[in-house]
């Protein structure tokens, strides 16, 4: 499995094919709070990184504020970045 840390700088991240299959949970972020800090947060829902993704991107609009993805490897992915990823050509389709 690999794993990227996360970053001071947090450079693009550019997934490989098996990364899409690493394990991630689905968190939702209190309003105002900057942290990425998420433990001792209740998971959502846990799965692969492509299901997350997914998921999240299902949800209606409204619905997607605050929610992170944690990937393993302790990288955690905001909204843009979901969003974006779910747009490459190369995201698992069903």
């Amino acid at each position: 499995m690999s794993e990227h840390p996360s970053t001071i700088q947090s450079e693009p991240y550019d997934p490989s094919e098996k990364e899409w299959e690493d394990h991630a949970t689905l968190h939702r972020r209190e309003d105002g709070v900057e942290s990425n800090m998420l433990r001792g947060l209740n998971i959502i829902r846990d799965g692969t990184f492509a299901e997350m993704i997914a998921f999240v991107m299902s949800l209606p609009e409204k619905d997607r504020a605050g929610l992170v993805i944690q990937k393993s490897g302790d990288r955690t992915f905001h909204l843009g970045e979901i969003e974006a990823l779910s747009r490459r050509e190369d995201f698992p389709k069903g």
